[in-house]
Formats: C-alpha cells, structure tokens, sequence
C-alpha cells in the first residue's frame, strides 16, 4: 500500500494473526505457544514448527541477525536447528532500553533472554562463544581472533555430523559479520544470508554493494525465498528481539525490505508472491 499506510496495515495485520493464534489455542492447540519480549514484557503466540529433514548450523554474529535476515526461510521450511552466536557480550541497545538496563552484564544477560525465547518455535538449540561484540569506531577485526573463532566453530562443526552450515554473506562494514563470514568460509560454508544488520544495507548502499562485491569475488549466486505465507510470525520473532529495535516502526524495515526483495519473484510471474528473503549459494569450483 506505500510507505506511508504500509506500518499501519502491518500492525492491523499482525493483529489479527495474534487473535486468530489465541482463537486456535483457547480450542486446545497445543501447537501454539507464547514468547516473551524482554525488553517490552509483552508476550504474543506464535506457531511451534516441527522440524524435518537435513539438519542446519547457523552462525551469527550477534543474537538477533537470524532473526533479521533468515528467520522466514526457517519459520517456512523448518529444519533441525543449531544456532551459533559468536559475540554475546555486549553493552549495544537502543538508549531507551540502556535506560533500564545499564552496563554490559545486564544488557548481555537481556539479549540471551530474548535469543532464547526467539528460538522456541523453532526448537533449536543454541551454542554461545561469548566473545565481546566490536564498539565504535568499528576497525578491522584482529586476524588472531578470526583464527580463534574459527577453530571454536571447528569443534561445534565437528559435533553436527551431516549438518549444513549457514551464515551471513556481510554485506555490511561491520567488523564481526566480516570476520564470521570469513570464518564460515574457511569451514567450507557455501550458503549464506543476505545480511541485514545494518540499516543503511536495508536500501543496498551503493558504498556496501560494491565492497560486498570486491570481497566475494563474484562468486556467490542470489536466490530468493518466499516468506509471504510467515511474514507475521516473522515480524513476532523481530518483537521479541527488542532491545535493539525501536521505536516499535523500527520492526516493520526487514519487512519492508523483503517487499522489495520480492520483486524479481512478481515480476517473474509469481503472481501472489509478496515478500522474499534474499540467499546466496557460492558456487563450486
């Protein structure tokens, strides 16, 4: 409906989801759950999948980046689900919120709260390196650390049997989604997000695209996800994880931004294909 009705339709919409999921459990559906957001101390119901198929290993830089940028792919295709977040300790949330929860301890024991509760519908375990996120000015991360955490995702890897790995394609300039975007790459991942940590990257910042581009070399090919049918229980997800994202609007941009993701989708004659999130598959030599 346009930038100026689209948070207002989203809300109303998000809404009736909310009171159609209370309708199905009041009838006995145990299926639907309640999640708490920290942050807020609101709950809302969402629908717990029932995983099948090839187990996946997610690594993420921070604790809501799944949620970001590829929480549709696993709401719509649930699969067996580990989760990896490398840099936990962290004092970064809006001021709003550090108003509440002042200092690292108490905004890194926040973050877990809603990583954990942002996990349950997906049954997914969860593996915390408990690194220190980066602070601005962002540098270069340090090639020691890079070393490091890769030789802790070896030994997660190594316990995940046939698993496929995922993890952030880093088109940002954000020093901890580059060094765990190298990470995965020397691990062998070839499946990544398009990472939608920052929201300058939201409108593909020429500045970001042409890094991203120099840095993989042309050698990943885009693939686009239809998340039409989850885009509520994702916008849920993004509730939970609200120490970060305010004002509450804020919520609605990784939305917006799949809108536009799927355009290729319509235009390519899907018809009714409304939202996408955007992969990326390295190609093989």
């Amino acid at each position: 409906m346009g930038v100026y009705t689209f948070p207002d339709d989203v809300a109303a919409a998000h809404r009736a989801h909310q009171q159609h999921l209370a309708g199905r459990r009041a009838a006995g559906d145990a299926a639907v759950i309640e999640v708490a957001a920290p942050a807020s101390g609101r709950t809302y119901l969402i629908e717990r999948r029932r995983p099948t198929g090839r187990p996946i290993v997610v690594v993420e830089p921070h604790h809501d980046d799944l949620v970001l940028s590829a929480s549709g792919l696993l709401l719509a295709q649930p699969r067996p689900l580990t989760v990896v977040t490398v840099f936990t300790r962290s004092a970064t949330a809006h001021p709003t919120v550090l108003a509440r929860y002042p200092g690292q301890d108490a905004v890194t024991a926040l973050r877990a709260r809603e990583a954990r509760q942002a996990l349950l519908p997906l049954q997914a375990g969860q593996r915390m390196l408990g690194h220190r996120d980066a602070a601005p000015p962002y540098r270069p991360y340090d090639p020691a650390a890079l070393d490091h955490v890769t030789a802790e995702l070896r030994d997660v890897l190594a316990e995940a049997g046939d698993a496929e790995l995922l993890a952030p394609a880093a088109v940002t300039r954000h020093p901890d989604h580059l060094l765990v975007h190298e990470a995965a790459r020397r691990l062998g991942c070839r499946w990544f997000w398009e990472d939608l940590a920052f929201w300058q990257t939201y409108g593909m910042s020429p500045d970001d695209r042409h890094l991203f581009r120099r840095r993989v070399g042309g050698t990943l090919t885009a693939e686009l996800v239809d998340i039409t049918g989850v885009l509520l229980d994702k916008l849920t997800l993004l509730y939970v994880h609200g120490s970060q994202l305010q004002p509450p609007h804020a919520m609605y941009r990784p939305l917006r931004h799949a809108w536009t993701t799927a355009a290729a989708l319509r235009d390519g004659g899907a018809g009714a294909v409304c939202f996408a999130e955007r992969f990326y598959r390295q190609e093989r030599p």
